[in-house]
């Protein structure tokens, strides 16, 4: 095949989908290594470049700096290769994964190649099973769905709209309530074979489970656990009864995110042995978190932590998970939660934080996180009492790096969104307190969380990107 025919049949076959706007995940191969393992690669690579960059060249004469920017070898220091540019510069359609991913995606990391393809780029926001992560994960809440609104809404998983009417139904409240107790009881039977600290099946059951990421902010979470429990220390009734989950795992080498979950079991120890405050507080760490012991934890949840820093969250899928469920979420503007919240009701939505401008703003004039931290005396007791060794047998240096991050840099605005976090997190309990209202709110989440379907996701895929019809498989003699 010549070079142009090749080149069409690759153009039309590949579509990029990015997943982050996190650098380390924007892969850059050592151009040395690339070369010594896939030399004929290496060549290929080189005329791609070649041609590519001519067409860059003739649509932005001049622009050196573009060039520099856009070429699929990074020239700066050691050479690399930039497979987010290949992949870009290779692919028909480009795709981020929630409608403020695939915009920042067009406005920073990619912003030269929307420049130069704006038709190229869209959007397909990501969807969850709900065959997976509602009849499988959550038998007690299917059956009472389907026998509310018959067994559609599993195909057709926008049918759960019939379910908004039976928020006001006093009798399927109290159904949906004692489902959720159920779960929180089944949670329990797991916690206690994996001889884990046990949960409260009446308090709420508070929780965070994702991957372990600096920008995930899990560290924001432990904090205001500490800030409860000093609180609660000092005679405070601080809120409602809560167990506070947290679950996931960090990278091999991501020697941060290790440190916040050894952080995590260094506040469990103190916490769930504290006479004064075990009984109104617990925090419990699932370990080997995935799908399968997701199962155990979706059903049960009563508050999602999603709370990423504004912008650095492509989409989330738990977010989409935890609500199907009936869990209310506490989360800022980032990723698939704008699109949550759209959907389920601004009301019905604990929202707190910087916006992704807010972010922008803070970066590009100097944000000084010591300063909010002197001026917020809960956040320097809290930092103080890591600092201290209190949650690390005395040793004052086990944690001495994440109290570092936070004072001086604060890459993730842990601080700046310190106060308006614990502030929501109090509304929460309020709401928490009017269990009918709190209940009635959760069934109006699973009930408008429809398209947050993988079947419209794939769907739009099969539409927009990859030009696929339907095909009807036979099921039990019939066609679905």
């Amino acid at each position: 095949m010549t070079w142009e025919d090749a080149w069409e049949v690759t153009h039309n076959t590949f579509g990029y989908t990015n997943h982050t706007l996190m650098p380390e995940a924007l892969e850059a191969w050592s151009l040395p290594m690339f070369g010594r393992i896939l030399p004929r690669h290496l060549e290929i690579i080189y005329e791609i470049n070649h041609r590519f960059l001519a067409e860059v060249r003739r649509t932005f004469p001049g622009d050196d700096a573009r060039i520099g920017r856009m070429s699929l070898i990074d020239e700066r220091g050691t050479k690399r290769v930039r497979m987010a540019n290949l992949a870009t510069v290779g692919s028909h359609t480009v795709n981020g994964v929630a409608a403020l991913h695939s915009d920042l995606l067009q406005k920073t990391v990619l912003q030269d190649f929307a420049a130069l393809w704006p038709k190229k780029f869209t959007n397909v926001t990501n969807g969850v099973t709900p065959r997976r992560f509602m009849a499988v994960c959550n038998p007690g809440l299917s059956r009472l769905i389907t026998g509310a609104i018959g067994e559609g809404w599993l195909r057709d998983l926008e049918q759960l709209q019939k379910l908004e009417p039976l928020a006001n139904d006093a009798g399927f409240r109290a159904e949906f309530a004692r489902v959720k107790l159920q779960n929180k009881q089944t949670l329990q039977g797991y916690l206690d074979k994996k001889a884990l600290p046990s949960i409260h099946p009446s308090a709420m059951l508070d929780v965070q489970a994702k991957r372990f990421h600096a920008y995930k902010r899990q560290l924001l979470a432990v904090l205001h656990v500490i800030a409860r429990w000093r609180r609660m220390q000092m005679g405070e009734k601080d809120g409602v009864p809560r167990t506070v989950l947290f679950a996931g795992k960090a990278a091999p080498g991501y020697a941060f995110a290790k440190k916040v979950i050894r952080l995590i079991h260094g506040v469990a120890d103190v916490v769930n042995n504290t006479k004064s405050t075990r009984d109104r507080l617990r925090v419990v760490f699932v370990p080997d978190f995935n799908v399968k012991n997701g199962q155990w934890i979706y059903p049960a949840a009563d508050l999602s932590e999603q709370i990423s820093t504004a912008g650095m969250e492509a989409s989330g899928t738990g977010n989409m998970k935890f609500a199907l469920n009936g869990a209310l979420t506490i989360g800022t503007l980032d990723g698939a939660n704008i699109e949550m919240r759209d959907a389920v009701g601004p009301e019905n939505f604990f929202l707190f934080g910087l916006t992704t401008p807010d972010v922008t703003r803070f970066k590009q004039s100097g944000y000084q996180p010591r300063e909010i931290i002197q001026k917020d005396q809960q956040l320097e007791e809290v930092l103080a009492l890591i600092d201290r060794g209190t949650f690390s047998d005395g040793d004052r240096g086990l944690f001495s790096d994440i109290v570092e991050s936070v004072v001086e840099e604060d890459p993730y605005m842990v601080a700046a969104d310190f106060r308006a976090y614990v502030q929501c997190q109090a509304t929460v309990d309020r709401a928490f307190e009017d269990q009918d209202t709190w209940v009635r709110t959760a069934i109006l989440n699973v009930a408008r969380m429809g398209r947050f379907s993988s079947d419209r996701a794939i769907g739009e895929y099969a539409t927009r990107i990859w030009k696929v019809d339907r095909v009807s498989i036979p099921v039990s003699g019939s066609v679905r």
